[in-house]
């Protein structure tokens, strides 16, 4: 009973008495089985809060630990534990689950059942992707994660659904592989698959040479190749904009909201503490990569004719910002890394809900056939609008204060840091070029679909019968709390900050820098 009920556990498993319920619940009862997995999903995220009333956010290191014995002749263990560099992400994964269900309401009429038990699953191995503390115990859930997701889209995807989720499916488990097979080779050479344990014994056997710098730079890249897929990085991100534009908005709203976040906090959990040396070798190269994504990320969003292609590439640009801030090997760049992680949760995940609401009513997602729709829908106009505002990092909203702080940290790792003797400032001075690409593609769109003269989709919907309606009540409360969250970081950033500073100051002074 002390296993059940302790906080993380009840945290990770919480949703699993939902899909126990909708498991004897009749596939007709929709409206029932809805509102069993929302209330399912806001208990869980009353959870979290628990956890988070119980952390804190001065102490450096892991807490809430629950371990126990699982496969003693393997040394694995169950072991969940949170701190500063995964609090923020569990409770963005309970915050965005339940506002991704609400959306469903009207949107998903097929298989609701089905669909409601996959998404919560979905939920219980994206908790312990971010909990997990033993290497073997996170691969489970990060793989078992791929099973939902691939259905989510398969099912209840676009008419190119199964295409985008077998690439979705195939490139996630290719880098997968690697990881695995380094995995293994640190369970052989340490003795133990927990990740603190790892950490405490792996200096010894650098500094003996048991383990090679060429062996540990391998190891580090083959984790690089499971977790750049998922960020995903360029040029490893071809996947992405298929899944995103095939998945369902509730899909695409916890795609880009959270299941990218899974490949930068890998990158922040297990490459940087595991592989301290090989890190700081391979950072210019990493931040070359992602100043590469920030522009062909952006420049690509420019092009697009459909809109959440657009939000989708523009994924690619800010998942590039994450990365060059959290390689910039300092707290500010570091800080700043996790906090643009929430952020574009917030503002991505705002803008494919507001997609997905329009599509409803329209059925396209074709720009050029949008305009006026701010006269039409004025209450849609402003919620978009401030959604883009925070996508393209308008001061006073939360984006700015992300990538500001990343490229701070940016200029610091050029001036005197891991990007010196490679790139200096360049990285982050080419990288501030994206922020204004961002505002060209972001107001591009906002322009042709909200303001001019109405488009030809206007009267098209007339013809069918009725109007285009504005946002209606559920739709309104479903977004409200992105909206305030994007204020409230760009306003009063500190009690984020405060929660995450401590545990990135250990990371960084373990570094060789």
């Amino acid at each position: 009973m002390e296993f059940l009920l302790q906080p993380l556990t009840l945290l990770t498993f919480f949703p699993l008495l939902g899909v126990l319920v909708l498991l004897f619940m009749s596939s007709e009862a929709k409206t029932a089985i809805r509102w069993v997995a929302l209330v399912t999903s806001l208990l869980t995220f009353g959870v979290s809060l628990w956890v988070l009333s119980q952390f804190q956010a001065s102490n450096p290191d892991l807490q809430l630990e629950a371990q126990y014995s699982w496969i003693p002749g393997l040394n694995i263990y169950y072991y969940l534990a949170v701190d500063g560099l995964s609090i923020l992400l569990v409770l963005l994964t309970a915050f965005l689950t339940p506002i991704s269900i609400l959306s469903t309401w009207k949107a998903v009429e097929d298989r609701v059942k089905d669909f409601m038990i996959f998404f919560l699953l979905l939920e219980v191995g994206m908790m312990g992707v971010f909990l997990a503390q033993d290497l073997f115990m996170f691969y489970i859930f990060w793989e078992f994660t791929l099973v939902p997701m691939y259905f989510l889209i398969g099912i209840w995807g676009g008419p190119r659904r199964l295409y985008a989720s077998i690439k979705f499916f195939l490139y996630t488990m290719a880098g997968s592989i690697l990881m695995l097979i380094a995995i293994l080779f640190l369970g052989v050479q340490t003795g133990t698959f927990n990740v603190p344990d790892m950490i405490a014994k792996l200096p010894a056997l650098y500094s003996s040479g048991t383990i090679s710098a060429t062996t540990q730079m391998w190891l580090f890249i083959a984790f690089t190749a499971a977790f750049a897929i998922k960020v995903p990085m360029w040029p490893l991100h071809s996947w992405l904009p298929d899944a995103h534009v095939e998945a369902p908005t509730a899909g695409s709203v916890i795609l880009a909201g959270v299941l990218l976040k899974m490949g930068t906090y890998g990158f922040l959990r297990f490459n940087i503490p595991l592989f301290p040396d090989a890190t700081v070798a391979a950072a210019p190269w990493i931040a070359l990569f992602a100043t590469i994504g920030i522009i062909y990320g952006a420049a690509v969003s420019y092009a697009q004719a459909d809109v959440k292609k657009l939000v989708a590439y523009s994924s690619v640009s800010h998942l590039g910002f994450v990365m060059l801030g959290m390689f910039a090997l300092n707290a500010q760049g570091v800080s700043g890394a996790i906090l643009q992680m929430i952020n574009h949760g917030l503002s991505t995940g705002a803008l494919f809900l507001l997609i997905g609401m329009v599509y409803e009513q329209t059925h396209t997602r074709d720009i050029k056939v949008y305009g006026g729709l701010w006269k039409v829908m004025p209450i849609f106009g402003t919620i978009m609008l401030i959604a883009s505002l925070s996508s393209m990092g308008l001061p006073g909203l939360n984006g700015f204060v992300g990538e500001f702080t990343i490229l701070l940290g940016a200029f610091g790792a050029g001036v005197d840091g891991v990007f010196k003797p490679m790139g200096g400032v360049w990285f982050a001075g080419i990288s501030a070029v994206g922020v204004i690409l961002a505002a060209v593609y972001i107001l591009y769109m906002f322009q042709k679909m909200f303001l001019g003269p109405e488009g030809s989709i206007v009267e098209e919907v007339k013809q069918h019968g009725h109007a285009l309606r504005d946002l209606n009540w559920r739709e309104i409360v479903t977004v409200a709390p992105l909206l305030i969250l994007m204020f409230w970081i760009g306003l009063y950033p500190a009690p984020f900050f405060n929660l995450i500073v401590p545990a990135i100051e250990k990371l960084i002074q373990a570094l060789p820098l």
